[in-house]
């Protein structure tokens, strides 16, 4: 029996832009060997796959090198795909049951809004290679804070952000999944923040627009203005942008996303 498998790029409203996910479709669960090798093959920053399970959605996302606990722009294609096949009703909400719990999307007017667990940072003492990974001084870092799983640096300003070259070898060494950079935008921009997203450790060297990332930034924006709503934007080659939202501990996060691809997978091991 064939197995549909969709390539989606999420984050974004266009073909080539925001973060590249295949999500597949399964009628149940999949041999775990099977499925990060799949994600290895397809050597996205995510694989998705999705199957039924009581009145929801079983949902596993792998990195070409390892699973990971949770993911925003995989999570957000899945969705976009089982309305776009019809496998669930436009106003159906779509419930996945996933490593992070139980996690929600809805399709509103601004795009698809996701319900994720909050991840907020709390200040650290960053290791002593991290900075220099990352191939700044000291000067230019403005805090550092570890969440459920990343660093998180905010940086002096956008133009440091948008210079970083790290030293992925170095930056993969570290014990997190990932490492967070943020700052504010230069004056006269339409976003409140800009961030990029480093994941050498598990095979995704700079992650083009990371959903989960957010988890993290909005509640250290809040934290850091007061407000509790933002538009940010990923500052990778590719792009991406999203609407964030603090509810307490829990973020919404909202964007678009558009299929690239649709086929079928030739062989199931």
């Amino acid at each position: 029996m064939s197995i549909p498998i969709y390539h989606v790029d999420a984050f974004t409203s266009e073909l080539f832009h925001g973060n590249p996910a295949a999500v597949c479709l399964l009628q149940g669960p999949g041999d775990e060997a099977w499925m990060q090798s799949l994600a290895a093959e397809m050597n996205l920053s995510e694989t998705a796959f999705v199957w039924p399970e009581a009145d929801s959605m079983r949902l596993r996302w792998f990195a070409p090198a390892a699973e990971v606990d949770l993911c925003g722009h995989a999570t957000l294609a899945t969705a976009h795909v089982l309305w776009e096949t019809g496998r669930l009703e436009r106003n159906e909400g779509a419930r996945f049951m996933t490593k992070s719990g139980r996690l929600t999307a809805v399709q509103t007017e601004r795009g698809i809004a996701l319900d994720f667990p909050a991840t907020p940072p709390t200040a650290a003492e960053p290791p002593a290679s991290l900075i220099p990974a990352l191939g700044i001084s000291e000067s230019k870092v403005r805090y550092v804070g570890r969440s459920a799983f990343d660093y998180l640096v905010e940086v002096d300003d956008e133009t440091t952000l948008r210079a970083l070259k790290p030293d992925f070898a170095a930056l993969k060494a570290l014990p997190v999944r990932g490492i967070i950079v943020v700052s504010a935008f230069n004056a006269g921009s339409e976003y409140d923040f800009v961030s990029r997203f480093f994941g050498p450790s598990v095979g995704v060297d700079e992650d083009p627009a990371t959903g989960s990332s957010h988890c993290c930034l909005g509640p250290h924006w809040a934290e850091k203005t007061g407000r509790t709503e933002f538009t940010a934007y990923q500052a990778s080659a590719r792009g991406g942008w999203m609407r964030v939202a603090v509810r307490g501990e829990r973020v919404e996060l909202t964007g678009n996303a558009v299929t690239v691809l649709r086929g079928e997978l030739a062989h199931h091991l």
